[in-house]
């Protein structure tokens, strides 16, 4: 199995594949290794500011970003999610009730890893299987009425730094492992990995687009993309750049998308949610 050894950031020529190593799980030392390699290789970005992806790395679109947030693309589904999330279910309950302190300022504590049934659970799960056990219909996890309800608990936790657990647990681990394995895995026609943009090549272009650091890259999701037009969930994002290197997508919220997400999430601990966001 493959395994993300950061150390001395040493790459296969052309690959933007870790080195292999022995199967042995260690999260805290992959998680020092994968802030070494981008603290070190981009040593004039403050820590916190690689939440903000390619503003972070392009001053040309820092400052653009600066004029967007005078009058944020977002904000529309905030206060849609707001109102969707205090709106009562036909038995009288609202999404509020299936969420610590009725879902405010909690986003940063998801992913987790549920020991009941074994799996990762996500913020876009989490939201329909309330939905669900109240006797509503789920929502498409890549819908604007999702991307609003994660938009609104993002935009609610602020400022929190994501604190994403791995419980030790054989099947946690195996999970994470899961997850760091998708990452680097290439596929499609152009035989890329999720890597080989947000590791090998961040503030690189493709086409018009600057890439983002893999580092505090789910920190501001959901996000308003110019080129979509709207807002785009987590599982929009992971469908999209499977079909952008000619892949296939998975289903929503299917267990590797789940696994990626907790294994870049627990990537990010520490730094703060800036979510929801605003991109090209």
């Amino acid at each position: 199995m493959l395994r993300k050894l950061f150390v001395a950031a040493v790459f296969v020529v052309g690959a933007a594949q870790p080195l292999l190593a022995d199967n042995a799980v260690d999260p805290q030392a992959d998680f020092k290794a994968f802030r070494e390699y981008f603290t070190k290789r981009f040593p004039k970005v403050q820590l916190d500011d690689f939440v903000n992806g390619p503003y972070s790395m392009d001053e040309g679109l820092r400052k653009q970003w600066k004029a967007i947030e005078e009058f944020p693309p977002y904000e529309f589904a905030v206060d849609h999610g707001k109102e969707a999330f205090a709106k009562p279910f036909k038995n009288g309950k609202t999404l509020g009730d299936c969420f610590p302190n009725k879902g405010v300022g909690i986003r940063q504590n998801y992913p987790y890893f549920d020991t009941k049934s074994g799996e990762v659970i996500t913020l876009e799960l989490a939201l329909n299987q309330c939905l669900e056990a109240n006797g509503e219909k789920p929502l498409d996890y890549t819908s604007q009425e999702m991307a609003a309800l994660t938009a609104y608990m993002a935009f609610t936790s602020r400022g929190k730094p994501f604190d994403i657990k791995i419980p030790n647990d054989p099947r946690a681990l195996a999970a994470y492992r899961s997850g760091e394995e998708y990452f680097y895995t290439r596929r499609g026609q152009l035989n890329f990995s999720c890597a080989s943009c947000h590791v090998q090549s961040p503030g690189g272009h493709i086409r018009t687009e600057v890439l983002a650091p893999a580092l505090g890259i789910l920190n501001a999701m959901p996000i308003f993309r110019s080129e979509w037009g709207n807002m785009g969930t987590i599982t929009r994002r992971f469908q999209t750049c499977n079909s952008q290197v000619r892949g296939v997508p998975l289903p929503g919220q299917d267990v590797l998308y789940r696994n990626v997400e907790y294994y870049l999430s627990y990537m990010g601990n520490g730094l703060p949610i800036s979510g929801p966001g605003a991109r090209p």
